[in-house]
């Protein structure tokens, strides 16, 4: 232990301010981070994963092919992985498919699970129905739609 009367060296003194300056630093990095988790739902029931389908991303439109996926039934979703993007897809009837953007409004986290028909954020719990509207936050803003069609078993999700 030092003594309390002695002069405090430079070099002592600016390595104690590195480490003070250091931690703060450390600190703010972490809280401007969002802070920890939530828990997805905020304590409704847990999301699934949802089935990752290729897209094929061509001119203006992905094209992704629903035989033998989620997307074969009315009700299934998918998260779409394509070089245009990641979009969740989901059938509402027998011609018909949503496709909106799989990036939270949030702060960016992609969405990769569902607890039901809500498409739920894996990093702080936001909520969105089907058609990408919020339903629980903390996410503010909708998600992106792009409009669809159906033809052969191939959904085109134009850009």
């Amino acid at each position: 232990m030092s003594d309390p009367n002695t002069p405090l060296s430079r070099r002592r003194f600016c390595a104690g301010a590195c480490q003070i300056a250091s931690g703060a630093t450390l600190l703010t990095l972490v809280s401007a981070c969002g802070g920890p988790p939530h828990s997805p739902g905020g304590g409704g029931p847990s999301a699934s994963p949802l089935g990752k389908l290729s897209g094929q991303f061509s001119g203006s439109s992905v094209r992704v092919n629903a035989a033998g996926s989620a997307l074969d039934t009315v009700g299934g979703a998918a998260l779409v992985e394509s070089n245009a993007g990641l979009f969740l897809v989901s059938r509402s009837n027998a011609t018909t498919f949503v496709a909106i953007d799989a990036v939270c409004t949030h702060e960016g986290c992609t969405i990769t699970g569902a607890a039901g028909d809500i498409y739920v954020c894996p990093c702080h719990g936001s909520r969105y129905d089907r058609t990408g509207h919020v339903v629980n936050g903390p996410a503010k803003s909708s998600l992106r739609q792009y409009s669809t069609t159906f033809s052969e078993g191939i959904v085109t999700i134009t850009l």
